[in-house]
């Protein structure tokens, strides 16, 4: 994986925790140290789950060694197609109001948002050495902070980013990840 890749993938990846503070900022204006708090919860769900799916990842690459390519391939289509597919529903589905308040309401918001990292994880760990899926997981926890920091502080000056283009613009980097995957193995197996 080189470090273009990983940079891609986690930028795909935090898509979804960025709109998710900036939604959760918008409506209730968190402090300074909540917004933290928040940046920090997500960021550590998105870096420790990917590193969770690769283990799995890991697990079953023998078993599914001559046909790990088309695994990798479908999850990440079927992620990047979710992702696209999110993009287009309406903005009232996506504005529930939840209260920040609770950690634990933090928390499942950022499982929520890190159920794609923890499928991209299983790729990764079908796909690349683990010191790969180290550095990529670490880079994805430093996005996400970043991120979703930038989407409380941007939240709570009434600054609404609408999603559709980030979502379809990473939904289709995750695709064409997913193809480069497959077209490489594909032409180093006719090699």
């Amino acid at each position: 994986m080189t470090f273009a890749e990983i940079v891609l993938f986690a930028l795909a990846l935090c898509v979804d925790s960025f709109f998710v503070s900036t939604a959760v900022s918008l409506q209730q204006k968190p402090p300074l140290r909540r917004r933290l708090l928040i940046a920090l919860v997500f960021a550590i769900f998105q870096g420790l789950f990917p590193l969770l799916g690769a283990l799995l990842g890991e697990a079953f690459k023998t078993v599914v060694e001559s046909v790990d390519h088309w695994i990798a391939f479908g999850l990440l289509a079927l992620i990047g197609a979710k992702m696209i597919s999110d993009a287009f529903s309406s903005e009232s589905e996506k504005e529930n109001r939840f209260d920040i308040s609770r950690f634990r309401i933090i928390c499942l918001l950022a499982i929520a948002t890190s159920i794609d990292a923890f499928v991209v994880g299983i790729t990764w760990g079908l796909q690349y050495h683990t010191n790969q899926v180290v550095i990529a997981s670490s880079v994805t926890l430093l996005f996400t902070f970043i991120v979703s920091f930038i989407g409380g502080w941007l939240g709570c000056r009434h600054i609404a980013i609408r999603g559709k283009a980030a979502g379809i613009v990473a939904g289709i980097v995750l695709i064409l990840l997913g193809l480069k995957i497959l077209i490489e193995h594909l032409f180093l197996q006719a090699a």
